[in-house]
């Protein structure tokens, strides 16, 4: 009932044009969220838990440096080290699609630092 009852009042204020509020207030975004995971691999392994999500947001991202900072980075590069399977390949190929890049655009300084990051995951993993 309280199910109808709330598809119906939000029936009503799309109607009369209004848009509903959400009063719940929103938790840490992706990125922070990711930042802290990695921090907690590397400070506290105890109370660590790995998480899918969390890792594919890192391996999207990591090399921007504006999402994953140099000092988070260095800790990222630890965390590749244990990295296996299909996610290594993956991150390997990324990387070596990044370097190719690189020599197509040699003035564009962020290319350059993501293929500067790119070599150095080249060089751990391989």
């Amino acid at each position: 009932m309280k199910k109808i009852l709330k598809k119906e009042e939000k029936k009503r204020l799309k109607v009369g044009g209004e848009t509903q509020q959400k009063t719940e207030a929103s938790g840490p975004g992706a990125p922070q969220q990711a930042l802290d995971y990695l921090t907690c691999w590397a400070e506290n392994r105890i109370q660590w838990k790995f998480q899918k999500t969390r890792q594919t947001w890192l391996l999207q991202h990591m090399f921007d440096s504006e999402k994953i900072p140099d000092d988070h980075f260095s800790i990222l590069l630890c965390y590749l080290e244990g990295l296996r399977g299909g996610a290594r390949d993956t991150t390997v190929q990324k990387a070596l699609g990044l370097i190719k890049e690189s020599g197509q655009a040699p003035e564009d300084v962020v290319v350059q630092q993501r293929a500067h990051r790119a070599k150095e995951v080249i060089q751990l993993l391989s």
